[in-house]
Order: C-alpha cells, then sequence, then structure tokens
C-alpha cells in the first residue's frame, strides 16, 4: 500500500465534507443554495490542486470506480482508495458535527447536510426521481473528471472544469434531493443525522456508483484508449495528396526554379550559367 496516496484520499474527503457540508450546516442562511454550490466547487477545486498530484484526488468513490473501469488504476488501489474516503467521509463529519454541537439553538438530528427524498427533499421529489438525479448528475461530475483527465493524477488546469462541474452540480441537485453524487459525503452526515437520513442512505450509495460506472462505459466510446488527443482537429483539416499547385490544391508547394546540371557547353561541370555571369547580369 501507498500510504501517502490512501492519506491524501482520507484528508481530501475530510476536508471535502467538513468545509462543503459545513456550508450547507453551519451558513446556509447565510449564503444560500448558490453559496454551498460554489463552496462544493471551490473546494474540490482546491483539492484538485493540493492533492492530485498524489493521488489523483478522487475523494469519491464513483470516481475511482470510474477510474477502475478505464483501467487507470488496479482493483486493489480502488479498494485501498475506497476504505480511506468513507472513513475520511466518516471522520469529517464527526469534526463538523462537535463543532454544530457548538453553537446554540442549531438543529441536527435528522438533517445535518444529509441527503434525502420525498418530505426530506425540498421540492417532494419521489424516489425514482431521487435515483435519477444521482445517477443523471454522477454521471456528469465523472464523465468530466475521465476526459479532462488521461492518468490518474490531476495536472494543469484539469481541476477547473471539475470544480464547475461540481458547482453546477449543486446547483440543480440541491432542491431535489440535496446532492450527493458521492458515497462518502453521504454517509458520514447520515450517520450523526440518524432517522430518516439512514433509512434514505441505500440510495446515495447505488445511484452514484451506477452513475459513475455508466460515465466509464459513455467515456470508452467517446474517448477510446489509444485515440488522438483531439480527434476534431485532425477531423477539420483536408488531407490534399501531395504534387504540383494546382486550384484544386492550393496549399501545395510549388517545385523550385529548375536547376540545370551544367555540362560541357555551359562552363562544364558546376558552370556558370551566361545570364549569371555578373552582377550586372550581362556576359
Amino acid at each position: 500500500m501507498e500510504t501517502r496516496t490512501v492519506a491524501a484520499e482520507f484528508l481530501g474527503t475530510l476536508l471535502l465534507v467538513f468545509f462543503a457540508v459545513g456550508s450547507a450546516v453551519l451558513a446556509a442562511d447565510y449564503i444560500g443554495v448558490l453559496g454551498i454550490a460554489l463552496a462544493f466547487g471551490f473546494v474540490l477545486l482546491a483539492l484538485c490542486y493540493a492533492l492530485g498530484p498524489v493521488s489523483g484526488c478522487h475523494v469519491n468513490p464513483a470516481v475511482t470506480l470510474g477510474m477502475l473501469m478505464e483501467g487507470r488504476i488496479a482493483l486493489r488501489t480502488a479498494i485501498e482508495y475506497w476504505v480511506a474516503q468513507l472513513l475520511g467521509g466518516i471522520v469529517g463529519a464527526a469534526l463538523l458535527f462537535l463543532l454544530a454541537k457548538q453553537v446554540p439553538g442549531l438543529r441536527t438530528e435528522g438533517a445535518f447536510g444529509s441527503n434525502g427524498w420525498g418530505k426530506r427533499s425540498a421540492v417532494h421529489l419521489n424516489t425514482g426521481g431521487a435515483f435519477l438525479a444521482e445517477v443523471v448528475l454522477t454521471f456528469l461530475l465523472v464523465f468530466v473528471v475521465l476526459a479532462v483527465t488521461h492518468k490518474i493524477a490531476l495536472v494543469g488546469f484539469d481541476g477547473l472544469p471539475i470544480g464547475l462541474a461540481l458547482a453546477v452540480i449543486h446547483l440543480v441537485g440541491i432542491p431535489l434531493t440535496g446532492t450527493s453524487v458521492n458515497p462518502a459525503r453521504s454517509l458520514g452526515p447520515a450517520l450523526f443525522a440518524g432517522g430518516g437520513a439512514l433509512s434514505q442512505l441505500w440510495l446515495f450509495i447505488v445511484a452514484p456508483l451506477i452513475g459513475g460506472a455508466l460515465a466509464a462505459c459513455a467515456h470508452r466510446v467517446t474517448h477510446p484508449p489509444f485515440s488522438p488527443a483531439n480527434l476534431a482537429n485532425g477531423l477539420a483539416l483536408p488531407q490534399y495528396p501531395k504534387g504540383p499547385t494546382t486550384a484544386a490544391h492550393p496549399t501545395e508547394e510549388r517545385p523550385g526554379p529548375r536547376e540545370d546540371r551544367g555540362d560541357g557547353d555551359e562552363g562544364g561541370e558546376g558552370g556558370e550559367r551566361p545570364d549569371q555571369a555578373g552582377p550586372s547580369g550581362l556576359a
């Protein structure tokens, strides 16, 4: 086991739950849905740059499943990541719970940033709708992660579209289910919320994993292994056969001026042509 990669996944999931879910638990009345969505997106964006070069910054079992199906990580590594992510989500939620208990009048029972449907949904979404929403929302997240990365690690600006995607996902998903798209993010808060949060937890484990698996399948169609990095550019450029310039092939180079090989009548081997005898061009 590579200790630092597992530690990175544990720490990343812990911080994601503490700060992102914490924005919903501690500051929802002040920042609203938009603020919560941005908190999730910005936290993941920051973690991508901080932990991406170490573990890839999956911090999400659904993302790890997508990476496993793509063949980018081994099964043993995926299992280690899943354990670290679930433990990180629980510890992050525990720290958040301790902090929330220090706020007078703050209610944590049955809510605590957990996910749900029916009466626990802001729009009273039914079970089927919640399942479909979580599958589709997770599909987008995992597909973006797979599309902008070519290996496990995140490099360059890879974290930017991932953070933006998570923010948009929460803008849509918060009124529906509270937005899970991450079993580890749902597990920790549900354990401390109890009640309906625990009884409905199964959906927020199963649906995101299905969404992640479907995203991996779709990614293999749109980005098959060993395919060119930018297929559109290659298809957009016309391919002309080699040959002299014609009206039909304007991009081909014209042949250069004819070079006389020089025989005995023109000064012998390498001799000068009469019209090039002197600077003035006169023989």
